[in-house]
């Protein structure tokens, strides 16, 4: 039996008939939009996460990285723009080039404290494992700056890469990872800046990926006023280095001493030595002796131009590594002369150590290469002394209070090169 419906009923079906088929037709139209869309490149570089190694073609130039706009305001509001890569060229452009810089390619989900002391080093692929278990030991965090040589092992380094972080829970959580892309091996001072350049907090610490800190060092800062006032005046903080006499003792750090206690006891039992005790000119400014015994931060009184300390530094204000050292030998050594003559001095924490952790040395590169590094820092020192000179009497911090705390530092190392003294006695009086 047929019921007839009103006509406005029927009216209101028709009109939704309508709607239901014009919206099907939007639908399908969007639908297909978007299929199209994603089956376009990616604008990151992919994939996150793979199977097997060497699965993936990395594309280094992709848009992601390549054409991102850094921007900015001046007082009048008017708004500026720059593309990211033009920025970069130009703050590590004493490096040798061309070279790929991919800054935050994995970022910590961490926010973190600007009071808290940043680990910054650097890796080669080679150096994965000993830098998971240095992420494992320190959760606190990390900007590390990793080489992928652009060769054809790029890809498969690549996957090592992505392999390496995702197998360890606290990379997610404390460790922010920049890419350098180029051919050009051990570029290490250039490493070191982009580690310390994207770090986020106000103090970084150089550290070589292959020592250990054994001690638990973010509290006893936290604990100790003085080393605080210390690194918060801009100076620099050492930590002890040392090493096992039996290299076959010393590859896992799981047995490394955790407090100074322990450490002075191997000492004394001679299974533990200073770190590279065989060069004593690379740490004894320490003052080992000293430190045995200490209990309060006490200050570098017996600096050389070959001291290699691993030390926290304040983020601004520190000089930044001279870039033009490339290879082993010397490039740690400038970087932290640099840092003394600007008029840092260095202090050592009395309860913090690290210990180098056992691997192979390719001494055969490294012969050479100090060979070529040691005449460049010979000339670096003198380059370097003028030109903080030159600064510290423009700025009138060569003479009177202030100018003698200023440059001190330089004028006791730079007064050791022939004919610093009467040169500086003439351009002080221009």
């Amino acid at each position: 039996m047929r019921t007839d419906l009103p006509p406005a009923l029927l009216l209101l079906l028709r009109y939704g008939l309508l709607a239901y088929l014009v919206g099907s037709v939007l639908f399908t139209i969007h639908y297909f939009y978007t299929e199209y869309q994603d089956a376009q490149p990616a604008p990151a570089i992919r994939p996150r996460t793979m199977t097997e190694q060497g699965q993936a073609t990395f594309d280094v130039e992709n848009i992601h990285y390549s054409s991102q706009i850094m921007k900015w305001k001046t007082p009048g509001h008017a708004e500026h723009e720059i593309v990211e890569d033009a920025v970069l060229h130009k703050v590590f452009s004493n490096t040798m080039q061309p070279s790929k810089i991919l800054p935050y390619y994995f970022k910590a989900v961490r926010d973190f404290d600007p009071e808290a002391v940043t680990i910054t080093t650097l890796i080669t692929f080679d150096r994965y494992p000993i830098f998971s278990k240095l992420v494992t030991n320190y959760q606190g965090p990390i900007s590390v700056s990793i080489h992928i040589s652009d060769d054809e092992a790029r890809d498969e380094n690549m996957s090592k890469l992505h392999d390496m972080y995702h197998a360890n829970p606290y990379m997610k959580e404390f460790v922010d990872v920049h890419v350098v892309i180029d051919k050009f091996d051990r570029q290490f001072n250039m490493w070191r800046n982009v580690a310390r350049f994207f770090a986020r907090s106000n103090y970084f610490m150089m550290l070589d990926v292959d020592f250990h800190i054994c001690t638990n060092l973010q509290r006893h800062l936290a604990l100790n006023p003085e080393a605080r006032r210390v690194m918060r005046s801009g100076a620099a903080v050492v930590l002890p280095a040392f090493e096992y006499v039996e290299q076959d003792d010393g590859y896992d750090s799981a047995t490394f001493p955790k407090n100074k206690e322990a450490l002075i006891q191997l000492v004394q039992e001679k299974k533990i030595t200073t770190f590279h005790d065989f060069f004593p000119k690379g740490h004894n400014a320490t003052d080992y002796e000293k430190w045995y015994v200490s209990d309060k931060v006490y200050k570098v009184t017996t600096y050389q131009h070959s001291y290699e300390p691993y030390v926290i530094l304040k983020k601004e204000g520190t000089p930044w590594c001279d870039e033009r050292f490339v290879g082993y030998g010397a490039n740690k050594a400038a970087c932290l002369f640099e840092i003394y003559i600007s008029g840092i001095d260095y202090y050592v924490l009395p309860q913090d150590f690290v210990i180098h952790q056992s691997h192979p040395y390719k001494e055969e590169t490294r012969k050479q290469e100090r060979k070529y590094n040691r005449k460049l820092y010979q000339n670096f020192q003198e380059e370097a002394c003028f030109r903080y000179s030159r600064h510290f009497v423009r700025a009138n911090l060569w003479d009177g209070e202030a100018g003698e705390r200023k440059s001190a530092n330089l004028k006791e190392q730079c007064n050791k090169i022939r004919g610093f003294k009467q040169v500086m006695a003439q351009f002080s009086q221009m």
